[in-house]
């Protein structure tokens, strides 16, 4: 392992949407003798699961608890949400409120970013639920090694699930091993299979599954440790010396030693080197988009105000890309009141008319289109909602300044000619979208997500309209 290891866990993953096969077991006394093996290496736990085994397990009398594995979702860095652990492992306290956070997982890749800046060290075990709901989706995708424990043919082939979701991310399936769990070993069979481990190694194996040399017995000294008159749960390490599973979970932290030792970069440093560059790319494209801006106010002329609160509440784009920029609320609205709406603009500041013209259009986007008719040419103007339904739609004349007594489509040739003006005297094939900002931080629609939602809306409205 290179030195990022220190700041980047190795995640493993134990895994399984059959109940009953061993799971928590795995994962518990496999930090414990991953920390035997190696004193110095970096071992912490958590579960997605809550039956507080993992607490139940390693948390220390008397240890005051303020936080939980739900607040990782909630943004707080990894490692100041570990507590340290008897047998040396440290852990995230389990928590009852991971079902009313689900919701606000948004996508399989969550816990990848979130790890990739948890500055956890060394290595991380991870439990799950017995299902495939999204949180166990994230803790499959962020490991760098995930153990599936199958202990009859039922829980393997529910195996096939988890191997489906690797085939649809295109997520590379190495890092999925089998390994048969809760043996009886009292149980033979006549033929070439004659007990269990060999039978589901051999039924993985013509199913192309990789799974582990070792194997993990059942046994009633082990089940002892979990259920006694005690309550407590004691590892295998310390109250399983001289059993048969006390050898296999050594030989099993052997096998995963080296394959951690093997790899150079874990996954969570790899995710954030993505993270690094992707961010990066994010910074270039805003800047890009921001730097092509028009300086200047459309309909006024005058340098967008300094003054947020009085500043750009406007944004405009050609659907081209020809040209974009910021309006200023006033400018834009009084633009509506005169060349649209045709109402008087000797309106006082606080009409309800005026003020009701004003919120409607703070909920709306405008599409402007030129057209060319028998009389000449005109601009198709579009209300829609932010959610890109049609509300209205209404063409008007396109004049130049000083034609018509009244010349109230003089704006609206000056919004088309800064924003679509072709070759001589005609228009681009494209339309204009407004669409409003905050005038606090109107750059924010350049942002990334922003800008990806204002895209979406702009071909929907393309759709619509052309």
């Amino acid at each position: 392992m290179i030195a990022a290891m220190k700041n980047y866990p190795y995640v493993i993953t134990v895994s399984s949407e059959k109940g009953g096969v061993g799971k928590t077991t795995l994962a518990t006394n496999l930090a414990i003798f991953l920390k035997a093996l190696n004193e110095n290496l970096p071992v912490s736990i958590f579960s997605f699961d809550n039956h507080f085994t993992i607490d139940k397990m390693f948390a220390i009398k008397g240890q005051e608890v303020n936080s939980d594995v739900s607040d990782l979702l909630l943004e707080t860095t990894g490692r100041e949400l570990l507590y340290t652990g008897q047998y040396g492992v440290s852990y995230i306290p389990s928590s009852t409120a991971l079902t009313d956070l689900k919701g606000a997982v948004k996508g399989p890749m969550v816990l990848a970013r979130l790890l990739a800046a948890s500055d956890i060290p060394g290595v991380l075990i991870i439990d799950t639920r017995p299902d495939l709901d999204i949180l166990t989706q994230n803790a499959l995708y962020a490991a760098d090694q995930v153990i599936i424990p199958i202990k009859d043919l039922a829980s393997m082939e529910n195996c096939r699930n988890i191997f489906d979701l690797f085939d649809k991310r295109g997520l590379d399936k190495k890092s999925l091993s089998l390994i048969p769990c809760l043996i009886d070993e009292r149980i033979k069979f006549e033929g070439m299979f004659n007990d269990q481990k060999t039978l589901l190694k051999a039924y993985a194996i013509n199913r192309g599954y990789r799974c582990h040399d070792t194997y993990i017995s059942k046994s009633p000294k082990v089940e002892s440790l979990n259920t006694n008159p005690d309550g407590k749960i004691y590892p295998i390490l310390t109250h399983g010396r001289g059993t048969d599973v006390f050898g296999q979970f050594t030989q099993l932290a052997k096998a995963v030693m080296d394959e951690m030792s093997a790899t150079k970069e874990p996954r969570s440093y790899l995710f954030h080197q993505w993270l690094t560059a992707e961010n990066n790319r994010k910074k270039e494209a805003f800047f890009a988009r921001l730097s092509g801006l028009k300086q200047d106010c459309l309909l006024c002329g005058r340098p967008i105000s300094p003054d947020r609160q009085q500043g750009a509440s406007y944004f405009y784009e050609a659907s081209d890309g020809g040209a974009a920029g910021f309006m200023e609320e006033a400018c834009f609205s009084e633009f509506l009141i005169s060349s649209l709406y045709n109402i008087n603009t000797n309106l006082a500041a606080d009409d309800p008319v005026r003020l009701m013209l004003y919120d409607t259009a703070k909920e709306s986007a405008f599409a402007f289109k030129p057209r060319m008719n028998g009389n000449g040419a005109e601009v198709e103007c579009h209300r829609f909602d932010l959610s890109g339904t049609h509300i209205s739609k209404k063409s008007y004349p396109l004049k130049k300044h000083g034609e018509g007594a009244e010349n109230k489509q003089g704006q609206l040739f000056t919004l088309m000619a800064g924003t679509l003006d072709g070759y001589g005297d005609t228009f681009r094939d494209a339309f204009l979208l407004v669409h409003p900002v905050s005038a606090k931080n109107p750059e924010a629609i350049l942002v990334e997500e922003n800008y990806r939602e204002l895209s979406k809306l702009r071909k929907s409205i393309a759709e619509q309209i052309n």
